[in-house]
């Protein structure tokens, strides 16, 4: 639509991946049947063949939260979004950059009333936005069912938040389910979840989908599922090698415990040998093989390791 510069392109990609409005993935086609009709020598011969159709292949999708996000900015800023209003900013800055037109005088006539807009979204919960969908009614209970966006990612909801007697349940929507999309079929499977598909070392195993996708968990432990495997049709059998496979794993990362703390430990890491000190990671000294490291030098390695700032306010300009 003629609107974007070239050395805009690949921030831009990278910023609306980072802030997860997009993913980049492929997605399986469905396979269809169709027929072939050959004419030849004055004969009609049909063949019923069948093809793959719908495959995509490293392709950006939006996600719920993209769609939410793009509800909201239409409705509550619709000049702005509007596609003639980039490319007119764009030939705005071009006669700027030649002089033919003044910079202030640009930003004055738009800055006003998107000031004003700004303000007037203030105090917009989400309830104002649309983050709630009514699916329909489920047909055992009578109540309705709802796709939302909760605290933890996308989910489908049944009953109602005001109901005293009996809480509402909730179920994470599964990879590349949409809000905007779900059928009620397709969330009263998710329902289903968790299940207890068995038990191990007389332990429930059970199956469920996360913040992070798909899971089974066992003895308070996570194990997440492969690709290949579905929570609502997996087996006690495959449950129970994904948890025996997930302790080889971790078994083969330890590299030292302590006696002292067992919240102390040295393990294999992507880059190399690092200490784990409860919820710090901590960089190993190079000269020292990681193995002799003793518990002593090992606390003092922690308290000198600087503490990481996640996610801090940024300070306001005087």
């Amino acid at each position: 639509m003629g609107i974007g510069r070239p050395s805009t392109y690949a921030p831009t990609i990278t910023t609306v991946q980072k802030r997860e409005y997009v993913v980049k993935e492929g997605k399986e086609g469905t396979e269809r049947s169709y027929q072939e009709i050959i004419l030849e020598n004055d004969k009609v011969e049909t063949l019923t063949k069948t093809e793959i159709t719908g495959a995509e292949k490293n392709k950006l999708f939006p996600t719920n939260t993209a769609m939410i996000v793009n509800d909201f900015l239409v409705g509550q800023f619709p000049n702005v979004i509007d596609f003639s209003f980039t490319a007119n900013v764009e030939k705005q800055l071009d006669e700027i950059a030649h002089g033919t037109l003044e910079w202030d005088k640009m930003i004055d006539s738009f800055y006003g009333k998107f000031h004003s807009n700004v303000e007037n979204t203030e105090n917009i919960t989400k309830a104002d936005i649309g983050a709630v969908r009514e699916i329909g009614i489920d047909p055992k209970s009578g109540k309705k069912v709802y796709a939302r966006l909760a605290r933890f990612g996308p989910c489908v909801q049944l009953g109602e938040l005001e109901d005293e007697e009996e809480k509402p349940r909730y179920s994470s929507l599964r990879k590349g389910q949409l809000i905007e999309t779900i059928t009620l079929d397709e969330a009263m499977e998710l329902f289903k979840l968790p299940r207890t598909v068995g038990t191990f070392e007389d332990l429930p195993v059970d199956v469920n989908i996360g913040r992070f996708g798909p899971y089974v968990r066992h003895n308070s432990k996570f194990v997440s599922l492969g690709k290949e495997d579905d929570p609502l049709t997996i087996t006690e059998e495959r449950a129970i090698e994904l948890i025996k496979t997930k302790r080889k794993e971790d078994a083969e990362r330890i590299i030292k415990l302590f006696d002292e703390n067992e919240e102390f430990q040295i393990l294999k890491g992507r880059w190399g040998p690092y200490l784990k000190a409860g919820k710090k990671n901590v960089k190993l000294p190079k000269d020292k093989e990681p193995e002799s490291l003793t518990y002593e030098e090992c606390v003092e390695l922690a308290e000198k390791a600087p503490v990481k700032k996640r996610g801090g306010a940024r300070k306001k300009k005087a």
